[in-house]
Formats: structure tokens, sequence, C-alpha cells
């Protein structure tokens, strides 16, 4: 077996392995993390109605905030998404980090996201 082939059956391993602890939880909304070279995207699902209700990215911040290196930047990510959450009146949430290690930048997301108030 070739190395890429086992490292993207490793890769599906641990994404089926995320969503299925998230099935337990189906009452709750899913944030779903998806990071790039530059960029980090992040979206609240609703499972039940197979809906995106808010997302937010690096994209979406100004200029002006996206000075500073990336954990930063998706740490603001993170903090802004998580308030327009609450506005909504979302606040228990399940934290979906899919292929990616809960470390650097999915970390921060998930810190700005606590520190705007999301419960997970």
């Amino acid at each position: 077996m070739s190395f890429h082939k086992k490292n993207k059956q490793r890769l599906e391993r641990r994404i089926h392995r995320i969503r299925n602890r998230q099935f337990s939880r189906c009452e709750k909304f899913r944030i779903s993390v998806f990071r790039s070279l530059n960029h980090i995207y992040a979206q609240i699902i609703d499972d039940a109605t197979s809906m995106t209700l808010l997302s937010f990215s690096s994209l979406n911040l100004n200029k002006n905030e996206k000075s500073g290196d990336k954990k930063s930047i998706a740490k603001m990510v993170g903090e802004s998404l998580g308030k327009l959450a609450v506005e909504k009146s979302i606040t228990d949430v399940f934290f979906d980090r899919g292929r990616f290690m809960y470390h650097g930048r999915v970390k921060a997301l998930a810190d700005g996201l606590r520190e705007a108030g999301l419960k997970f």
C-alpha cells in the first residue's frame, strides 16, 4: 500500500470517528472547521435539517483585523462566529474538527468560540 493511500485512509477513519461521536449528540448544532494553507473557515450546521445556520471565515475579516499571525486570525474568526451565534441564541454546540488535529489554528479558533460564550 502506498504512503499516500495509507494517509488518506487514516484521515477518513479520523473523520468517521469524530462524526460517529456527533450522532449521539444530535440535539446540538455542529461547528465544522476547515483549514487551508492561508485561511480558516467555520460554519454552524443543523444536522437535523441539514442546513448551514451561520458561517464565518478569515476572508470575512477587514484588512485591519488581518494583521498578525495565523493563530491570532483564527482566534478572531472564532470570536466573530461566536458573537454571531450568541446573537441568534445558539450557545450549546458540538465542535467538529474534521480531519484536522486539535492544535494550532484549530485550537485557537475553539478558544475564540469559548471566549465568545459558546459551550462545547
